[in-house]
């Protein structure tokens, strides 16, 4: 069922005020609680210290009374003295019964030591029931009377003590256990038999009765309908079982002084009792708990009571009143928040219908901006927040009219730009294609599929699998860089095609970002390098033939001379008819000579595979200056060679190097046609760097042809084709090197060529160590 929005404001409104007064009602039942509780603590821990005032009032007076009788009975030993001959043969019991009335107690009895001195006996007694009896297992007592007779003193802590004297506490009369009697005991030594005086408890009843705390707990039960019990608790030995003492006449019966209960009644125990009255004794403050037993719930305090001995005292409260209290208050809240509901149900839903009648204008307008109309104005004449919702409205409706129209312009442009760049994309010669962050290929151009000869369809949602796999190592490497936003530009490399061709090409990989400046996909631009490779090779070999041809004229000039020093020496031994071991070892040395030669020579003119190898470059300079060394002296140029003691390996191929610095070094000797010096530094520099340097000392090169060096058939010289430079600098590219020029006219060139250099553990066993000694100075 559809609800209105007036009867859902109003059943709003009345949950609001439903909850305000369950919380209401949950904080008053909470509050009225605690207060009532706290009363009946207050309670309970105002009682507990009555009792114990009592309880210490009655201790306290039935001491002081002990003391009185003690010294009563004293009195009372001292007057039996007296009147008593020394030798208890010469008294009678008559004469005791007749004493006992005169000072007025209960009775005398006089103790003996048997002959053989192994007991105490009562020889004498005003009461017949006490004579015969023997002390020797009424514990302490007898302890007492063996001190006198030996000492004329009691030493023993129980009792009340004087001189010659010792009263024992109240305890259970040997001759009639259904009393408890107070005892004296009287030696001063000049008699053989100790003096006995003792009262009875039926003439002291009325005080026994006063100072019992079982009867002030009774009274206080009496008092207070709601207190179920009251127990004095000892902590000590809460756990223990009753312990029971041997009384004078040989009875057993509890020891209450070690008992958990030291007075009241302790029926409603609880596993939670011990725990609460060992914290109330830590604490030395009041506990209390509420918890149920049977039927009813109680309220147990726990006071401590901090003295001599200290105990805990628990009262038991009926907390039935307290509960029927809440239960009232809980109703009554019920009822008046029963009432106060309807009211607010009432009120709200029409109130509700005042306040939102604009919201069916409000409600017609915004049907009309969904399906498109925003031209109609709403006119509501309201301050009120619907008023302005209603102005909000209108201004909405005209925004929404003017960036619709902007968003269709938009749409017709990125639509427009979309179907261009579709068309640059596809149109383009180079292969694209672009790559998640997980290397699946996202898109690829048509120029891809030409290229590589996988169709869309086998290639989207894949990892590409046109590496080879030497270049996987290199390819995880540029993906490092990549990923640490380095930008790879014209990267040079190879790719596998479906059919297993291997196409030489240059690669440039960027970034795809999102809105938020995040990396998201990785476009790549591969471009076929295949005919401008060949092209390239051809240029090089090209220009290695032009160089070669110059070099054959000094190569022939260079064996001619060998090759007459041979035909001397053979003409000599041929007319000698002897052979000179001289003769024949410079002979050697010749062929040696003409051999390494025509060996350079053969290297550098015939076609080899490109393969990088770890090479010393000063073994290749050193090579190269041999092989020029004939030419040179035909122009009357000499090489310097200041090689640096120890310099790394560089990874190289060999014959391209030597092309290098053939066509520089031959330029710097054309640079000085009258001849002169030419240096050829071969240095290790910071940041692994070989670098080799030839300077000249010629006419040098003007400063407005420098910009043009290295281009296509740009050259100064008349028999030049402008392409040595050209492939020399792309040697040294594919070696990751650098080559610069510096000129200065009629002052000389030096050309500086670096090459990055590798470690001892990455020359792989090469043909030269990095430490090896540096190689002699050429100079001819």
């Amino acid at each position: 069922m559809r609800l209105s929005i007036k009867a859902k404001l109003s059943i709003s409104i009345a949950c609001i005020v439903f909850v305000v007064l369950l919380l209401h009602m949950i904080l008053t039942y909470n509050i009225t609680k605690d207060k009532l509780v706290e009363e009946i603590q207050q309670r309970m821990n105002a009682i507990a210290q009555q009792i114990n005032v009592s309880v210490q009032q009655s201790r306290m007076a039935a001491n002081s009374f002990e003391e009185q009788l003690a010294e009563k009975l004293h009195i009372a030993s001292m007057y039996a003295a007296d009147k008593l001959p020394p030798r208890i043969d010469s008294i009678t019991n008559e004469q005791l019964q007749q004493i006992s009335a005169d000072i007025g107690i209960s009775h005398i009895s006089l103790l003996h030591k048997t002959p053989n001195g192994d007991d105490i006996t009562i020889n004498r007694s005003s009461d017949p029931k006490e004579i015969g009896m023997s002390t020797r297992q009424w514990g302490y007592w007898y302890q007492a009377f063996i001190q006198l007779f030996e000492d004329k003193q009691v030493w023993i802590a129980e009792g009340q003590k004087r001189k010659y004297f010792w009263s024992g506490p109240f305890d259970v009369s040997s001759s009639n256990p259904e009393h408890l009697d107070k005892w004296g005991y009287y030696y001063d030594g000049k008699r053989d038999y100790i003096i006995n005086p003792f009262i009875r408890d039926d003439k002291v009843e009325t005080f026994f009765e006063l100072t019992k705390p079982n009867i002030l707990i009774e009274q206080t039960l009496s008092a207070q309908s709601n207190i179920v019990e009251i127990a004095a608790l000892n902590i000590n030995n809460f756990k223990d079982e009753p312990t029971f003492k041997v009384r004078s006449d040989g009875v057993q019966v509890v020891d209450e002084s070690k008992s958990r209960v030291l007075y009241g009644e302790y029926t409603l125990n609880h596993e939670r009792d011990e725990e609460y009255i060992r914290n109330a004794l830590e604490r030395r403050k009041p506990l209390f708990y509420e918890s149920d037993f049977g039927s009813r719930t109680i309220i147990k305090g726990f006071i401590p009571i901090i003295g001599a001995t200290s105990y805990v005292l628990n009262i038991s409260m009926d907390a039935r009143a307290v509960v029927e209290a809440l239960h009232d208050q809980l109703m009554r809240n019920v009822a008046v928040g029963i009432v106060l509901l309807e009211i607010v149900l009432i009120g709200s839903y029409m109130l509700s219908g005042i306040l939102i009648r604009p919201l069916q204008s409000i409600l017609n307008k915004i049907n009309m901006i969904s399906v498109g109309h925003f031209n109609t104005q709403l006119n509501i004449d309201r301050k009120d927040e619907l008023g302005i919702l209603a102005q909000r409205i209108n201004t909405m409706a005209r925004n929404l009219d003017a960036s619709t129209e902007r968003l269709r312009m938009s749409y017709l442009e990125n639509r427009a730009m979309k179907e261009h760049l579709e068309s640059f994309i596809n149109q383009s010669n180079d292969a694209i294609h672009v790559t998640d962050l997980k290397g699946q290929i996202e898109r690829v151009n048509q120029a891809f599929v030409d290229m590589f000869g996988w169709t869309s369809e086998e290639v989207l949602g894949k990892q590409l699998c046109n590496i080879p796999e030497d270049k996987v190592d290199e390819e995880h490497q540029i993906h490092e860089a990549q990923r640490h936003g380095e930008y790879v530009s014209n990267w040079e490399t190879t790719r596998l095609t479906k059919d297993g061709r291997i196409l030489d090409v240059s690669v440039s990989t960027s970034p795809m970002y999102n809105e938020g400046g995040d990396c998201i996909a990785w476009a790549s631009i591969t471009r076929d390098m295949t005919s401008r490779k060949r092209m390239e090779e051809l240029l090089r070999r090209s220009e290695k033939l032009t160089t070669v041809g110059q070099l054959a004229a000094g190569v022939a000039h260079e064996i001619r001379n060998p090759l007459t020093t041979l035909k001397g020496f053979l003409q000599l031994q041929q007319r000698t008819r002897a052979l000179n071991d001289n003769h024949m070892d410079m002979m050697l040395a010749e062929l040696e000579r003409i051999n390494l030669i025509v060996s350079e020579f053969l290297v550098l003119a015939k076609p080899q595979a490109i393969q990088f190898q770890p090479k010393d470059v000063r073994r290749i300079v050193t090579d190269v200056v041999a092989l020029l060394d004939s030419q040179a002296k035909l122009n009357n140029v000499y090489f310097a060679t200041p090689f640096d003691e120890f310099v790394p390996l560089v990874n190289c191929e060999e014959n391209q190097l030597k092309q290098v610095f053939i066509n520089v070094m031959k330029n710097a000797m054309e640079a000085m046609p009258e001849g002169g010096m030419v240096e050829i530094a071969v240095q290790s520099r910071y940041k692994g760097q070989v670098v080799v340097v030839i300077r000249d000392h010629g006419i040098g090169i003007p400063a407005e042809h420098l910009s043009q060096l290295g281009d296509p058939f740009f050259t100064s010289k008349e028999c030049g084709t402008g392409l040595g430079l050209m492939v020399s600098q792309r040697i040294i590219h594919n070696h990751r090197g650098l080559i610069d020029i510096a000129s200065e006219q009629n002052c000389g060139t030096e050309v500086t060529i670096s090459l990055p250099a590798i470690g001892m553990e990455d020359a792989g066993g090469g043909d030269d160590a990095a430490s090896q000694p540096a190689l002699t100075a050429i100079s001819s």
